[in-house]
């Protein structure tokens, strides 16, 4: 599938950097930048809904410290 998109001129230039620096596509870095970007995205959903789960509990930073004996 090809999509385009737009970047702002400041962005494009830091990817074209890249790019050179690099030698790999632009599409190259863009796919890898979207995969972390998802991968971030799907942590902080799986964060937010065990905040949001009463039946998992919340553990401090004191406790966790002693758990792992620091």
């Amino acid at each position: 599938m090809m999509a385009t998109i737009e970047l702002p001129e400041q962005l494009a230039l830091e990817l074209e950097g890249v790019v050179r620096a690099t030698n790999q596509a632009k599409s190259f870095h863009l796919q890898k930048a979207l995969e972390l970007y998802l991968e971030e995205y799907a942590d902080l959903q799986v964060a937010l809904d065990r905040l949001e789960d009463s039946s998992d509990p919340v553990v401090s930073l004191e406790e966790m410290r002693q758990k792992l004996g620091l």
